[in-house]
């Protein structure tokens, strides 16, 4: 992540405390005045090379078990006078679309009977498009085999059943998303706010890159070494399977 960088250990060191100290972020221009330092183009580019370590990273795991997949999209970064070009609603040029997968399990209350579900580890990818083809790649890259997935009656999802052992299939309905999808769209809302609030705008290019940083602290919440996590994935192979 370092390599050919001119910046001193101390910058790096200082800007992995303050991208993994908060919850919810932090944007370039508050870290730039964190840092005291003057280009942002270079804090800019800095920020990124951890998200894209934070990545790689997560891309050495697949889910598996029980999971969750639905699609949220995204706004993104256009001017005035394009928004009033584009079109509005699902598939517009305004809005990007991102894969979100959540590992599920369900629970019951012995005592009660109450039904909850526990979740563990999620997975966030734009989708290069709305065809089935893309959401056939991301479940032959992130998923085993032996998983059972849940969906709404999306027609792009008709061959996930091809990679997984069972897809099970729900009419989409508000009761759908609080129940049989309910931590994968708890992920989409809350990177949604956290994106609004910490950084208003994103281009296309770069979602990606800021979805990392989301789902690599989402699935390391319960952690409280997370620094220390980001350093060793820093300077250990990407087959070091510890942070």
């Amino acid at each position: 992540m370092m390599e050919h960088s001119n910046l001193p250990f101390r910058i790096w060191y200082l800007a992995i405390l303050f991208m993994t100290a908060t919850k919810k972020g932090i944007s370039a221009c508050e870290m730039q005045r964190q840092l005291g330092y003057n280009r942002y183009m270079t804090v800019w580019s800095l920020m990124h090379r951890i998200r894209t370590l934070m990545g790689k990273r997560d891309d050495l795991y697949s889910l598996t078990g029980m999971i969750e997949f639905d699609e949220g999209f995204f706004e993104i970064a256009t001017s005035e006078n394009e928004r009033k070009s584009l079109k509005r609603g699902k598939g517009s040029q305004r809005q990007e679309d991102v894969g979100v997968m959540a590992e599920s399990t369900p629970l019951v209350d012995i005592n009660t009977g109450i039904e909850t579900k526990h979740c563990r580890y999620f997975k966030m990818k734009v989708l290069n498009s709305q065809k089935s083809e893309s959401v056939n790649t991301l479940f032959q890259d992130k998923v085993t085999s032996d998983s059972i997935v849940f969906t709404d009656q999306g027609k792009n999802y008709q061959d996930i059943h091809k990679y997984v052992d069972m897809h099970i299939t729900e009419k989409s309905s508000k009761h759908t998303t609080r129940t049989t999808l309910k931590w994968a769209h708890i992920a989409i809302s809350n990177a949604k706010r956290t994106f609004l609030g910490v950084y208003h705008k994103m281009s296309s290019d770069h979602l990606q890159s800021y979805l990392n940083e989301f789902a690599y602290k989402l699935n390391r919440r319960n952690f409280a070494d997370l620094f220390e996590r980001v350093i060793i994935a820093a300077v250990f192979p990407y087959w070091y399977e510890s942070a």
